[in-house]
């Protein structure tokens, strides 16, 4: 496989059960935040997961080492980023397991069955537009910023596509954004049940909220300990 990487790329190691992930840092490398949504998410033995703009494949790769799902598969609209993707499944030899699909995320109820996934994931673009970029079309500018999709898409298809009741969804995101985020998964009917803050420092305010969501399900949220990264 390293003689098969393209130029800029490399082959990264997770430090998890041998897998590794092919990545190009002029076009976007996982963030600590892919980590600790995997680690927040709760995929129950034979589930069916989404991920929701999956950029080179990471969440599904951990998920699947992670958890005793039965079927993962990563949308995303970026061509290079998808063709990672494909090519880090077929290193680890996931394949069975895990399935890339390019496409778009407005269009994600479309190409998938209608309630048919028991839990959606996405690592969403935190930045509410393109203010300041010199370049809206650059792979790292697609994943910061709301570009090619927004917060209403990613709930609009989450709400298609999980099952009523039992369907759940989970999603990292910047705190700042939170009383927005809160207002329209209730708006899309899926309901916030747990939400965790990640914290850089004890004294710090928190630089990330991970949230779960429960399709179709009753107004009551439980607000988890923080997490706190780092001590002086």
């Amino acid at each position: 496989m390293t003689n098969n990487l393209k130029s800029g790329e490399r082959l990264d190691d997770l430090q998890l059960n041998g897998l590794q992930i092919i990545q190009d840092p002029e076009r976007f490398c996982f963030g600590i935040d892919a980590v600790m949504l995997s680690d927040f998410a709760r995929v129950k033995p034979g589930e069916k997961v989404l991920d929701l703009g999956t950029g080179t494949g990471i969440l599904p790769i951990l998920l699947s080492a992670k958890t005793r799902g039965e079927h993962f598969i990563g949308l995303e609209i970026q061509k290079e980023s998808a063709d990672m993707a494909r090519r880090s499944i077929e290193w680890n030899h996931l394949q069975e397991k895990i399935e890339i699909v390019q496409g778009d995320i407005k269009e994600a109820a479309a190409l998938f069955k209608p309630t048919f996934f028991d839990v959606i994931v996405t690592n969403p673009p935190y930045m509410l537009n393109q203010h300041g970029l010199q370049n809206p079309g650059d792979a790292k500018a697609i994943a910061r910023h709301e570009i090619l999709c927004t917060l209403d898409d990613i709930l609009r298809e989450s709400k298609q596509l999980l099952a009523d009741g039992k369907g759940r969804f989970y999603m990292i995101h910047k705190p700042f954004r939170l009383g927005e985020i809160l207002t329209k998964m209730s708006e899309y009917k899926i309901e916030p049940k747990r939400i965790r803050f990640v914290h850089p420092y004890i004294d710090k305010e928190p630089t990330m909220v991970l949230i779960e969501g429960l399709r179709g399900g009753k107004p009551r949220v439980t607000i988890e300990p923080p997490i706190i990264m780092y001590t002086r």
